[in-house]
């Protein structure tokens, strides 16, 4: 049977789950990286956004370019793009496309550096910007269906940028194929072609480069914000999810609340804001965990039996199901599968036989034993035994204070049943005593 924490352990973890979230509310509140002025000649906002699009992201876009044409001497835009796809719903990827469509300052979207990424929802928006470009290496398609509205944005993949609908396009071909304005190899030769840009003629590396005049600055989401954004990529959240769960599950077999409890309570606070901002099945969540509860059960007894081998079944099965659009890598997958088996048969089993059982679990040999006692037993408390931490309940109504020596009188599962060394209803060996039939010491013979 599942033994549930003691009152104190769960009025600890309640008040670190609720402090986390105060943290996670304050975390959320700047989207905006500071910057300085421009001067006179004005400035280009570089505003970098990787990642999938979540709700930090878009609102970190609609910022940017609320602040751009509210501040009167930036001249240009680029989104430095980054980014496998949009994990917002249809209506705030069209809030993103309309703020980028109806700034009064131009929106250029870059998608560099070499190796990146336009996909999805991220290729929709390349398509509403002012212009755009690409570089080397870097990729853009992969649309699927179209979720901007078409009835505000158009049909935005249309003639030979069809194949961005269900194939991704590189550096040169994509700019042939019509998804992308110019191949732009760096940063500064797509500024330097914005046509809002005054630049001025370079030689790099023996070739003619246009620079641009006014200043670049670049923008980035604030250190703590980027925290709560790489939470909410799937394979961080899973990994956060079911480590953070684990942990949890740890302390649950434990004295006291630890390290363990408040890094897993952290973490399942971080998987499930992450689990929040994309697409899951909310069946495959229900049976992780279940999971961990089938887990507990034969953890109870520390040996892995029928529950650990259903439940890692489960587990498995969720965990390849839990993310819809977006999944984790096939490493994290096989890391959060491969690590909790181990766990769960190999490693908990043996923490908890190594931290509440003893040679034999009949344990007869601590009937008797002399103690003390941790902390108030009242009726319940901590005791010490042979420098080792036991759960254990007084046997009467009595209480034990802290630092009381304690003798043991009996053991239910796991838990103690201790009476003070002295005062006690009946001396231990008087009980063994009677129960044999033996006389008791203090009585004569007939």
């Amino acid at each position: 049977m599942f033994t549930l924490p003691s009152p104190t352990r769960r009025l600890a973890i309640t008040l670190i789950v609720l402090g986390g979230i105060g943290a996670l509310a304050g975390l959320l509140a700047p989207a905006v990286s500071a910057q300085s002025g421009c001067g006179k000649a004005g400035c280009i906002d570089v505003v970098a956004v990787d990642g999938l699009i979540d709700e930090i992201e878009a609102d970190f876009m609609i910022r940017s370019i609320e602040r751009a044409n509210a501040a009167g001497d930036v001249v240009g835009i680029v989104l430095q793009f980054d980014s496998a796809g949009s994990a917002v719903s249809d209506s705030r990827l069209d809030e993103v496309a309309t703020a980028i469509q109806g700034s009064a300052v131009p929106v250029s979207i870059w998608i560099g550096a070499s190796g990146s990424y336009a996909l999805g929802g991220a290729a929709e928006l390349v398509q509403v910007a002012d212009s755009s470009g690409i570089t080397p290496g870097s990729e853009i398609g992969k649309v699927g269906t179209q979720r901007l509205d078409e009835k505000q944005f158009g049909d935005l993949f249309t003639g030979r940028a069809i194949v961005g609908l269900t194939k991704t396009v590189s550096g040169e071909a994509a700019v042939k194929a019509g998804l992308i304005d110019r191949f732009d190899p760096t940063l500064v030769d797509h500024v330097g072609n914005l046509e809002s840009v005054d630049t001025k003629v370079v030689k790099v590396d023996g070739r003619e480069q246009k620079q641009p005049v006014q200043r670049v600055r670049l923008s980035k989401l604030p250190l703590q914000v980027q925290l709560m954004h790489t939470a909410a990529s799937p394979s961080v959240a899973y990994l956060l999810l079911v480590i953070g769960l684990g942990l949890l599950l740890f302390e649950f077999f434990t004295a006291g609340v630890g390290v363990a409890g408040v890094i897993g309570a952290l973490f399942v606070l971080l998987g499930g804001f992450g689990l929040a901002e994309l697409p899951f099945t909310p069946w495959a969540l229900g049976l992780l965990l279940l999971s961990f509860l089938g887990f507990a059960i034969d953890m109870q007894t520390g040996v892995p039996r029928l529950w650990t081998m259903i439940s890692m079944v489960v587990f498995s099965v969720a965990s390849v199901f839990l993310f819809v659009e977006f999944r984790p890598t096939w490493i994290a997958l096989l890391a959060g599968i491969a690590g909790m088996g181990v766990v769960v048969f190999s490693g908990m089993p043996a923490m908890i036989r190594t931290r509440f059982a003893t040679p034999t679990i009949g344990r007869e040999w601590m009937i008797g034993e002399l103690g003390q006692a941790s902390t108030e037993i009242n009726p319940e408390g901590m005791v010490m035994i042979r420098g080792a931490q036991w759960r254990a309940r007084t046997n009467r109504a009595t209480p034990v204070l802290l630092g009381d020596s304690i003798r043991v009188v009996e053991i239910d599962g796991l838990v103690l049943g201790v009476e003070p060394e002295e005062g006690g209803a009946m001396d231990y060996r008087e009980m063994r005593s009677t129960r044999k039939g033996e006389p008791e010491p203090d009585s004569e013979p007939d």
